[in-house]
């Protein structure tokens, strides 16, 4: 299957909670690329590289998360970067 790169925005419970490193972890766990990182205004922006179904399942880990709490998710798909593992970005 082929390598897609998305662009999300999550609204909600997701900064404070372990959210980044839950979505490094993830990443890691399923060959995902790309970067996570806390926005300014409370949400976390990621680009996420990888087979559409590993990175459905980092979405998936991310949403099973007791601390966690995803109320609206912002997607688009965005050219390849053909990055270099998944690294937690510092905030804006």
């Amino acid at each position: 299957m082929e390598k897609i790169r998305r662009h999300y925005v999550f609204k909600g419970r997701v900064q404070g909670v372990g959210f980044r490193y839950k979505a490094e972890y993830a990443a890691s766990r399923f060959g995902v690329t790309g970067w996570v990182r806390n926005m300014y205004d409370g949400s976390v922006e990621m680009e996420a590289e990888g087979i559409p179904e590993a990175l459905d399942k980092v979405v998936s880990v991310l949403r099973q998360d007791r601390y966690i709490f995803i109320e609206d998710m912002d997607v688009k798909n965005i050219p390849l970067e053909d990055d270099r593992g998944f690294h937690v970005r510092s905030g804006w």
